[in-house]
């Protein structure tokens, strides 16, 4: 057995309460490891965010960990894809989730949702004092003799107005893409990288559209792509809470600013901003000027990410989810990535020594999400929809008018390529549970 799963374990400190730092504690303990902290840089935990989609990978693990019944409660089952022109024309349509062939349902679900279920486990499972907020992690150093002393720690975590460091046995960088932990490791990388895109999102109540369980992406040119789903199940009344997310790409750098850090990522605009890029766009099942008219909150971001690093480990630290990997949220995988490394960290851990379990974890992960970054960076669909948008600039009543089917494909392989894992090789591999 690993040493941090006996009694006197030396103490995992968790950087970082978010979807990866939270999903990383239940894992550990799970597994056995008990003798953990979290410490989170937000004094208060506050349910904010938009709507998240979470894949059938990801699900499975949620599963494993008991929170199924908790999430199916406040989810959508998303069962379909589905690509429309902006004058509503249906492109490409595929299935999602079980209706695809996996033993897990795809998930759309708000992300305060999401947070409050693994937040409520965490509290329960570990206790209140495994969560310390209002501890904003600066850098840590390292002295790796500590390790061979009797209760000695290698690691210390410095935390803003904390008069001594935390000491820790290992040290999980969880705290975002503008991670402390990530920049104490490779303090010469730079800011995030923006692409020219900016995404307005918002969530709004309105009626739900197609079967109430299908996410569309709409318009499909070049330069404006609009993402709509349900994050929520319809009422009595046929309602529900809609996720909506417009895209625009701009050649005049536009976005560059907030991907510097330079601008409020999360400030609040007009719904005119928005509509500007949307204007003429029309669709008989989905009325997106008016969503985005009633949105109670709207917010502009950029879209970024940054370069794969060489190696996600120092030592006795370790990064994961979007510290080590933030993924352009096109293919909708980016909390799912999370959530399935820290399945395999804890699996890591629980099994063999820190210095080994770590070059494991970094062996397996770090390729995987490597290679889904630059399938989301390619935004594989782009060609064929421009194509789409050449062809019928006024729109279509039917796609095999336009192109034959067979040239429709580039489409469903750009969605396997952005989710990582097919059904077969999902349903087919063993469980990271450990047993304990």
């Amino acid at each position: 057995m690993s040493p941090y799963g006996r009694r006197n374990s030396p103490r995992i400190l968790i950087a970082g309460a978010g979807i990866g730092g939270l999903t990383t504690a239940l894992s550990l303990h799970a597994a056995g490891l008990r003798d953990l902290l979290i410490v989170e840089a937000c004094p208060n935990l506050r349910a904010v965010g938009a709507g998240i989609n979470l894949q059938p990978a990801a699900v499975r693990e949620l599963t494993e960990l008991g929170l199924a019944p908790a999430l199916d409660k406040v989810a959508v089952a998303t069962a379909r894809l589905e690509y429309h022109h902006r004058y509503g024309g249906l492109i490409w349509s595929e299935p999602r989730g079980r209706a695809a062939g996996y033993n897990w349902p795809q998930y759309s679900v708000h992300r305060a949702d999401l947070q409050d279920i693994l937040l409520s486990a965490v509290l329960d499972r570990l206790g209140p004092r495994a969560l310390v907020t209002g501890g904003r992690l600066i850098r840590y150093e390292q002295d790796r003799a500590r390790d061979r002393e009797p209760g000695g720690h290698p690691v210390r975590a410095y935390v803003a107005d904390r008069p001594s460091p935390y000491t820790c046995d290992l040290l999980i960088g969880a705290d975002g893409i503008n991670s402390a932990v990530r920049r104490a490791m490779h303090p010469h990388e730079g800011p995030p990288l923006g692409n020219g895109i900016c995404m307005w999102r918002g969530v709004t109540e309105g009626p739900s559209f197609l079967d109430g369980r299908t996410m569309v992406i709409l318009g499909c040119n070049a330069r404006v792509k609009a993402v709509a789903y349900p994050v929520t199940r319809p009422d009595g009344g046929g309602r529900c809470l809609l996720n909506w997310v417009v895209e625009s790409r701009s050649d005049d750098g536009l976005g560059d600013e907030e991907a510097r850090g330079g601008a409020d990522w999360d400030r609040a605009v007009p719904p005119e901003e928005v509509l500007t890029h949307i204007e003429g766009w029309r669709s008989e099942f989905l009325d997106l000027h008016g969503i985005i008219t009633r949105a109670p909150r709207i917010g502009r971001y950029p879209m970024i990410d940054r370069d794969p690093l060489s190696t996600w480990t120092d030592g006795r630290v370790v990064l994961l989810g979007d510290a080590a990997h933030p993924l352009y949220p096109t293919g909708s995988n980016g909390a799912s990535q999370a959530i399935v490394d820290a399945r395999v960290l804890a699996y890591e851990l629980a099994r063999h020594g820190v210095d080994e379990a770590l070059a494991r974890y970094e062996a397996d992960r770090l390729p995987q999400t490597t290679k889904l970054l630059a399938a989301h960076r390619r935004l594989e669909p782009d060609p064929v929809l421009r194509q789409v948008e050449a062809l019928a600039p006024d729109g279509f009543h039917d796609i095999r008018h336009v192109l034959p089917e067979s040239s429709l494909d580039g489409i469903k392989s750009c969605t396997r390529q952005v989710t990582g894992v097919d059904a077969t090789a999902l349903n087919a591999r063993t469980s990271w549970s450990v047993a304990v």
